[in-house]
């Protein structure tokens, strides 16, 4: 990381060249509040290191769903509070799963109490996964996303972000419910931050695909055929047509 940004009165955002990860931190008067820890233990040591390097604060995790790359680092901040959705810590439990488990489940809404600032968590329904949790806070305007949102080059989203998905459906009311939230900032889970209009963007570019799977699978239209009329890559368009 080259070093923090600050996206709001004590929100600062952090990118990491590996998996082009962007993580989060956010100041209150007696915590912070860190998102997402990096894809293992070193990794998760050496943005612990860079925390401290802004603050003393006792600090609480957010994860914003299971996926490695977002979870993994998070033995390097225990013993702390850890909030995920309770489904990401069932993913974790699983065989083969890390042994650093959330122990704040939530299921629909909580908020961190960090002294003089509350963060707002929302689950906003299924949509990169069955867990996606959103960092809302509210006086800096800025919501943390995860893979819920992505800026990456040639199109908003990666075909990564596709491979395991099975919520497409779903996926624009997610969206619908993050700009619900007004936010002027949106920190995605990978790539710089955003704003609102990339939302909506990403939103309708989902929508369309959502109507090229149907017609597909009607028979209306061929995969490729249905892949070269998509507003995203062809790469991406593929793996969320699969």
């Amino acid at each position: 990381m080259d070093g923090w940004s600050e996206v709001g009165d004590g929100v600062f955002v952090g990118r990491y060249r590996e998996w082009d990860l962007t993580v989060g931190l956010v100041l209150g008067d007696t915590g912070c509040l860190v998102v997402d820890t990096r894809a293992d233990r070193a990794q998760g040591a050496e943005l612990a290191s860079a925390v401290r390097a802004v603050t003393p604060l006792p600090w609480t995790v957010l994860l914003t769903h299971h996926h490695f790359d977002h979870c993994l680092g998070l033995p390097a901040f225990l013993p702390c509070p850890v909030w995920a959705h309770e489904r990401c810590a069932a993913h974790l439990r699983a065989p083969g799963g890390d042994a650093a488990v959330p122990d704040h489940p939530l299921t629909g809404h909580a908020a961190v109490d960090l002294g003089g600032r509350r963060v707002r968590l929302h689950h906003p329904g299924p949509a990169h996964t069955d867990n996606d949790v959103l960092a809302h806070v509210p006086d800096a305007g800025v919501v943390f996303a995860g893979d819920l949102v992505e800026h990456v080059p040639g199109g908003s989203f990666s075909a990564e972000s596709f491979e395991d998905v099975t919520h497409l459906a779903q996926w624009p009311a997610a969206l619908d419910a993050l700009l619900a939230l007004a936010p002027r900032v949106v920190v995605p889970g990978h790539g710089d931050p955003v704003g609102p209009d990339f939302v909506a963007s990403a939103r309708d570019e989902l929508a369309a695909l959502i109507h090229l799977r149907r017609e597909r699978d009607s028979g209306a239209l061929t995969t490729d055929e249905a892949v070269a009329r998509a507003p995203l890559p062809p790469p991406v368009a593929g793996a969320a047509l699969r």
